[in-house]
């Protein structure tokens, strides 16, 4: 029997992001349906909290059904079939329905979102804007980086880069995608080209080749009133010097959380922590998000620096038939804190803001 008012329905991504700046982020095959279900199926099932499901009786095999589409529409259908919280789990930017729609301003005081202000996320989703933001923090390390544009001659854009191998990305990319490490002139210059195909700007960046990790940084809560990071997940088997996607290559298989005595050990750990905590407390997130980090050399006491910064980590996790395997990597760095997936799902769940509140965030908030 259900105690708590609480009534969740999850959203998957049915909307196309838009073209910004010349530029749109790739969608996910199926929109998160697949995490959207696992979140869903978890949470009913594991912590007894009452779930507001798309489908009438949804099979724990099937991620169908779980979670409503981010249409306004969608988002209508989950408030009028009971819903009190939206776990955002889509990609979100300025036009999106939980920004924009006049007819959800009735229940910008009633109803809560697990998410991040869409004009944040828009505004930072860009790399090269990000990248900006963060190198104006002196306390902040990162790799040197400088941005290319198609009306540039890529030789002299880089001049200050002029040691290879450098890394190559577009500037709104989601995982791995148009990621590439560039040895030479030659393949640097046509990875440019491709990615100019879809981004009118390239971000270029030093080869970081010691130890990848990453870190997932939590909002304040009422339990815990500033943001906090959970344990360092390390990751290896690189693909090319890339950690692969997720969805070709399980977490589980090629990362695992750093101990408590590797940690004791090595105090980078803790440093890259505290700057992970830092970007979190300066961009004022309100949900989880996930920085990855890497060290500039092979050297074991080698500093990382940041070099991404994921503003809606996967939340894939355990629970439904066949999705043993599935754990996310910040659901990877739960099992650090001894919590499962349904118990980090649960705890996430007090991360929940006012509609209204993420809708006040505007693009210039940080400036």
């Amino acid at each position: 029997m259900h105690t708590s008012p609480l009534r969740l329905a999850v959203l998957f991504q049915s909307l196309d992001p838009p073209t910004i700046n010349g530029v749109q982020k790739p969608r996910k095959p199926g929109g998160y349906q697949d995490s959207g279900a696992d979140i869903a199926y978890a949470l009913r099932e594991e912590a007894d909290i009452d779930i507001v499901t798309y489908a009438d009786a949804p099979s724990p095999q099937d991620p169908t059904g779980w979670c409503f589409p981010d249409t306004e529409e969608g988002i209508l259908s989950a408030i009028e079939k009971g819903a009190t919280h939206i776990w955002a789990n889509t990609i979100l930017f300025a036009s999106h329905p939980l920004q924009t729609s006049a007819n959800l301003s009735k229940y910008e005081d009633k109803i809560r979102v697990i998410g991040q202000p869409p004009n944040l996320v828009e505004r930072f989703d860009d790399k090269a804007v990000m990248n900006d933001l963060l190198r104006k923090q002196q306390s902040l390390t990162l790799p040197r980086a400088c941005t290319v544009s198609a009306d540039q001659e890529p030789h002299m854009a880089l001049e200050a880069l002029k040691v290879f191998p450098l890394v190559a990305k577009p500037v709104r990319g989601r995982g791995s995608h148009g990621v590439k490490v560039c040895s030479t002139w030659d393949e640097l210059r046509g990875h440019i080209e491709i990615l100019y195909k879809e981004s009118p700007l390239v971000l270029v960046e030093e080869f970081l080749s010691g130890e990848e990790a990453t870190v997932t940084v939590m909002p304040p809560s009422d339990d815990k009133p500033h943001y906090w990071s959970m344990p360092v997940v390390t990751r290896f088997n690189h693909v090319n010097n890339i950690a692969p996607y997720n969805g070709t290559v399980a977490v589980t298989a090629n990362s695992r959380v750093v101990t408590g005595a590797e940690a004791a050990e090595d105090p980078e750990y803790a440093h890259i922590q505290r700057q992970c905590e830092a970007v979190a407390e300066l961009l004022r997130i309100t949900a989880p998000i996930r920085i990855d980090v890497r060290r500039f050399t092979s050297n074991p006491q080698s500093p990382f620096a940041l070099f991404d910064v994921n503003f809606k980590p996967n939340m894939t996790g355990p629970g439904r038939p066949g999705r043993s395997n599935q754990a996310s990597l910040t659901a990877l760095a739960a099992t650090g804190m001894g919590w499962d997936y349904p118990t980090l799902i649960k705890q996430l769940l007090a991360s929940a803001s006012p509609l209204g509140h993420l809708r006040r965030v505007s693009q210039n908030a940080l400036d």
